[in-house]
């Protein structure tokens, strides 16, 4: 197959959605509107931890305009596990699991009635102490959060156990000469995105009902739905909305069932939208980490022997504890190597993704371990990490990795304009690379042909942050037309097959090869046309630059003449594909480097000069390559610096709102440089490697080792307020 001579890889063509965007046009999960729709509001938990004795609904029914009231008994009927375990995650039942958790909801003619009639609603709790921080959850006499969990056949809050082993630990720190141990501890921090989650339900006791929401996965979604209303996925058509932000935060079903079953006792389209102070207390963050970490290296610089023991708050689906199992110290060639974690349930919401789940708060530990090392061994911290990078080859106990990038990414470091620069005093300078696995799962793609020699292209992927011009761009190269000729759509779940979810680094990866095949198949039907306009077989047909060439005479048949012909000898022209991918096939390697200024007097720490370094494969892309690496160090300094959840003795969450919640801001920063690296992923068609996940996994190590750098104390406690850097500069006096 011939790839187009003019190929858009690489190039900045315009994305399908920034008009509407920029205009305020695009449809997002709160603009849309039905017939007769009615509004949702819910009745949420002042408490973070109780028993349920009762709820009267009997007051908020009587309010005129009140159409529905939903309660965890509506749910009740469900079997623990599954659907059961997704619906009580979403409608407390018997009993409340944190500050927030919903425990009923109304449906009404409008949302100021609704919001009135859910506090109309009364409950009878049966308060219970509250589990707060992972140390209290896995003490030996530590309240339980779920009765029936059980761990090592004793009652317990640890959900879930993980863990990786290669080579001889005691004979790998035996060998060294220099090591290190440290404990590190991160906050629990929020992905922040921009749209609070909105959906539209309608209930259809006749026929298809339709669900439209913001999402990660509206394939997912419609599944968990149709599972905890016991409906045929068949029954339910989920439709995506565009996203305004979401960064593994909207993987999650938050409201959507609530709202499906309102409208099914209402008989009407019921809309639900949570606010921000819902999003904050009641919307999965990112987990809250311990993590003791000790590592051993002989004078030389080489790697011997590293363990860590993880904790993180708990998750639905084994992330961030896989992430973080995974992740930690695979960037290097270390032969001796111990991983155990745990993920331990609270009385705080279930954590979702955050870019990268688990593997920011494990890198933070390895890599400031790696730094300690490098200072003691009086290695300058890039030459050290060079001597130990992984490579082609190199056998971990996640695998072998084939041809990967760190090494060219330390490189690009190493001779950057920024490394090598002066430093003032109090401040500081430090660098951290990261891994990710990269994801892949489910994805199918269908390409139509229209008579004009254009197409549209339908995926089941979300487009999160510029993948639906991505996709059409490999389209378009392997078509050999221009860009602007492809219709780049995310489709329905009855109108395209089955994709996961747009999270992991994923989606270009895995929708990009369905894409790639689905087209492909599209081509081998135009050449099977135009072959038999000539009278040739299929394999005397060459396909270059949008049309095709009769290898034996040299004739060319344009797309646009087998399309507008398609009718005649065949009917219409498409490809379909859908692939299940394995995760891993095209890891991400990411180096940062910080320079921070630290006052003193006050512990304010400024970001002076940043740059972020990343293996992409393949840039399909690049604006977006570079806005997936901008933005992902830009969440990790937030995450660095300022960023915690802070809750009260009782579990409440008393920073919920983007006030009093410190996100960094433009003059926060400095400009973000970018430099991208690309060493093919021999695994996909176009070598693309994802790009969204390692962007956010250097920077905690990176901004917190700039810190203690300038200090001259080891921060291992984020974020690095201005109170903990004080206090960091009280214990070195």
């Amino acid at each position: 197959m011939g790839h187009a001579s003019n190929s858009i890889i690489g190039q900045r063509p315009l994305r399908p959605d920034t008009v509407d965007k920029v205009l305020g046009r695009a449809n997002f999960g709160a603009d849309l509107a039905l017939p007769r729709m009615l509004h949702g509001a819910v009745l949420r938990a002042d408490c973070a931890h109780a028993r349920i004795l009762g709820i009267d609904t009997s007051a908020a029914e009587r309010i005129s305009g009140v159409k529905a009231v939903v309660t965890g008994a509506d749910f009740a009927h469900l079997p623990e596990g599954g659907g059961g375990d997704l619906a009580r995650d979403n409608l407390a039942h018997t009993k409340v699991l944190y500050h927030g958790h919903a425990v009923a909801a109304v449906a009404a003619l409008d949302a100021p009635t609704a919001r009135r009639a859910a506090r109309a609603i009364k409950v009878t709790y049966e308060e219970l102490p509250a589990v707060l921080n992972l140390e209290a959850a896995m003490a030996d006499d530590a309240v339980i959060v779920h009765e029936h969990l059980q761990d090592d056949g004793k009652p317990s809050n640890i959900r879930q156990r993980a863990e990786r082993e290669q080579g001889d630990i005691e004979s790998g720190f035996a060998e060294a000469d220099e090591i290190v141990e440290f404990e590190y501890r991160t906050p629990t921090v929020h992905q922040g995105y921009i749209e609070p989650p909105a959906c539209v339900a309608s209930y259809s006791r006749e026929g298809q009902s339709t669900l439209w929401s913001t999402t990660q996965g509206h394939f997912p979604l419609r599944d968990s739905v149709a599972s905890m209303m016991q409906m045929a996925k068949s029954d339910l058509k989920a439709i995506p909305a565009e996203v305004g932000g979401a960064f593994g935060g909207k993987t999650a079903v938050y409201q959507e069932a609530i709202a499906m079953m309102l409208s099914k006792k209402a008989g009407r389209p019921v809309q639900m939208r949570m606010s921000r102070e819902d999003v904050f207390r009641c919307a999965g963050p990112g987990a809250a980490s311990i993590c003791r970490v000790k590592v051993g290296a002989r004078r030389d610089g080489t790697l011997t022997a590293a363990t860590a023991w993880l904790a993180y708050e708990s998750s639905v689906a084994g992330t961030p504890l896989g992430g973080g199992v995974r992740s930690i110290f695979t960037s290097y060639d270390i032969p001796n190597v111990r991983v155990e974690g745990c993920s331990v349930y609270l009385n705080k919401p279930k954590v979702r993704a955050y870019r990268g789940p688990g593997a920011p708060q494990a890198t933070f530990a390895a890599e400031g371990a790696i730094d300690e090392l490098a200072g003691r061994l009086g290695m300058d911290p890039v030459e050290f990490r060079l001597k130990n990078a992984v490579s082609e080859g190199s056998v971990t106990s996640t695998g072998t990795f084939r041809k990967v990038g760190l090494v060219e990414c330390l490189e690009a470091a190493r001779d950057s304009g920024h490394y090598g620069t002066s430093l003032a005093e109090n401040q500081g300078r430090a660098v951290a690379a990261g891994f990710w696995h990269n994801g892949a799962g489910r994805s199918s793609a269908t390409i139509h042909m229209n008579d004009d020699g254009s197409a549209a292209l339908s995926t089941g992927s979300v487009d999160l942050s510029g993948t639906r011009i991505a996709l059409a761009m490999m389209a378009a190269d392997e078509l050999g037309v221009p860009v602007d000729r492809i219709a780049s759509v995310v489709a329905d779940t009855d109108s395209v097959g089955y994709a996961g979810n747009s999270a992991g680094s994923r989606t270009i990866n895995a929708t990009g090869q369905a894409v790639v095949e689905a087209t492909r198949v599209a081509i081998n039907e135009m050449k099977l046309r135009a072959a038999s306009g000539w009278n040739v077989t299929a394999d005397q047909v060459d396909w270059q630059d949008g049309a095709a060439i009769n290898s034996a005479t040299g004739d060319r048949m344009e797309a646009r003449e087998i399309c507008r012909d398609a009718q005649g000898t065949g009917g219409p022209i498409h490809g379909s594909h859908s692939l299940q991918a394995t995760a891993g096939l095209g890891p991400s390697f990411s180096v940062h480097i910080c320079d921070v200024e630290v006052d003193p007097e006050t512990g304010k720490v400024t970001i002076l000069r940043y740059t972020t370094i990343q293996d992409a494969g393949a840039a399909i892309h690049r604006d977006a390559v570079e806005g997936q690496m901008q933005g992902g160090a830009v969440q990790g300094i937030g995450w660095a610096l300022n960023e915690e959840y802070i809750y009260d003795e009782r579990g409440a969450l008393e920073n919920a709102s983007f006030l009093d919640y410190r996100m960094p801001v433009t003059s926060d920063l400095p400009m973000i440089d970018a430099i991208v690296v690309e060493v093919p992923n021999e695994l996909h068609p176009y070598g693309v490697r994802g790009v969204g996940e390692a962007p956010i996994i250097p920077p905690l190590a990176a901004v917190a080792g700039a810190v203690s750098n300038a200090i001259g104390v080891r921060i291992t406690e984020l974020p690095c307020s201005p109170p903990r850097v004080l206090a960091a500069l009280s214990r070195k006096d």
